[in-house]
């Protein structure tokens, strides 16, 4: 799916979702590089990969409209991870649909801003793009981001291994949560309002 426009820059009570600039790369390098936050992920990532990671996502946002947004308080421009929409790959539960994803700091926790960003992402998804449903997808571990996708008022669609990790790895067993358009969500939402939109390719 390709918008008209793009999608550059979203804002909300608090955070600006917005496309990533040269000075992000730094901090989202120690962000990936950091064991506590990447516990749920299978390993850290090296700058050459954390930067491979913003090269696609930027690609990405360029070529559709939407995507990925790098994520920073609106009070201070403080950088802090990323929030948005993504492509999931075939063969897994949802496969072929649109994921809510994030990635936050671990100064940013605590703070509500991964369901304040991953509200509006499927506001995006569900009254601009008008999709019909999103998932998410974590480790069965991963109780954060469980909490997060339940405030959401996403339910649990599947668990299923993940054959890129290891049987012997308490990562494997991965849980796919969903949230159909018109789902019943949390009462309170953050008002959502699009910053800057410009004129897109339709390939």
């Amino acid at each position: 799916m390709v918008l008209a426009v793009r999608l550059d820059s979203l804002r909300t009570d608090r955070l600006v979702m917005r496309r990533w600039q040269h000075a992000d790369r730094e901090p989202f390098a120690a962000l990936n590089a950091d064991p506590h936050t990447m516990r749920f992920f299978p390993g850290t990532l090296d700058r050459a990969a954390s930067d491979a990671i913003v090269d696609r996502i930027e690609e990405r946002l360029e070529a559709q409209g939407f995507g990925m947004w790098a994520l920073e308080i609106a009070s201070t421009g403080q950088f802090i991870g990323f929030t948005g929409l993504n492509p999931l790959p075939g063969g897994m539960p949802g496969g072929g649909g649109t994921e809510v994803g994030w990635r936050l700091a671990r100064t940013a926790w605590h703070h509500g801003y991964a369901t304040e960003a991953a509200r509006a992402a499927v506001d995006v998804a569900f009254g601009v793009l008008e999709m019909a449903e999103v998932y998410s997808i974590t480790a069965v571990l991963n109780e954060p981001s469980l909490a997060v996708m339940r405030r959401l008022g996403f339910t649990e669609f599947a668990r299923w291994d993940d054959p890129r990790i290891p049987e012997d790895n308490p990562l494997r067993p991965r849980v796919t949560f969903r949230l159909g358009r018109g789902q019943p969500g949390p009462p309170h939402r953050s008002p959502v309002s699009w910053e800057n939109l410009v004129p897109g390719e339709t390939p």
